[in-house]
């Protein structure tokens, strides 16, 4: 009866009006995509306040594909399955896009080449924490292709961090733990131990802090005091899409 005397009703408040829409470039793996929308979620919840959460779009890729392609070396295939992703969430409304991965960032200079929207890199992220808690040395853990090339540790020395890595053995290790067991979604206590015995090693070597840089490895080591204290890329990258979907 309202709109029929031509009064408009609207059900979008001011906040809603302004919030940008997040795209997340997932399934790498879908375990730590979880933690992604969850993160979000709740800290739009508690900045906000009310029942508000975050508008989303996800592009969720089949791993498998990624995983096979690295495998075999065939960094182009991997390089159009995450560009079309970002493609699609572009299309889907998206203001902007988050690779949900550290190693998938060794694309973000492609990804952010190919689509028309901001994408925020997880390493200046990661840049910006250390740099807020005064850290100048510390552990970086993750995949062997993280640890072992210059696209992510590069990036941090380039800004004047020192960036240590475990050895060849305890980076098999880690390595072995996030494909066969972190990116199912299998987070077991014999790799837990393994993951801290590796911090403390680093610590003895001068490290401050511990960049937990794969997204699964966050998951692991929940609620777990390590050796060192934890850079949380998940969260740090996770908390930075908040930011920029409220600026």
């Amino acid at each position: 009866m309202l709109a029929a005397i031509g009064v408009k009703i609207s059900f979008e408040s001011e906040s809603e009006k302004t919030l940008k829409t997040i795209g997340l470039v997932g399934g790498l793996s879908w375990a730590s995509t979880l933690e992604y929308y969850r993160i979000i979620n709740e800290e739009m919840g508690q900045r906000l306040g009310g029942v508000s959460s975050a508008k989303m779009a996800i592009q969720s890729v089949n791993f498998e594909e990624i995983w096979s392609a690295h495998t075999n070396g065939n960094w182009e295939i991997i390089a159009e399955i995450i560009v079309d992703a970002a493609k699609r969430l572009e299309r889907a409304g998206a203001d902007f896009v988050l690779i949900c991965s550290n190693t998938m960032h060794f694309l973000a200079d492609k990804v952010a080449a190919e689509v028309s929207i901001p994408l925020l890199h997880i390493g200046e992220a990661v840049a910006r924490d250390l740099e807020k808690h005064g850290i100048k040395k510390a552990a970086l853990l993750g995949t062997k292709f993280t640890m072992e090339n210059p696209f992510y540790r590069g990036a941090l020395e380039r800004k004047g961090f020192e960036i240590l890595t475990p050895l060849p053995e305890q980076r098999d290790f880690m390595e072995k733990a996030i494909v066969e067991e972190m990116v199912r979604g299998q987070f077991l206590p014999k790799s837990k131990e393994g993951f801290l015995e590796i911090i403390a090693s680093l610590k003895e070597k001068g490290a401050q802090a511990a960049i937990l840089g794969c997204t699964e490895i966050p998951i692991l080591l929940e609620k777990t005091e390590g050796p060192l204290p934890y850079i949380d890329t998940l969260r740090i990258h996770a908390l930075d899409a908040v930011s920029q979907a409220l600026r």
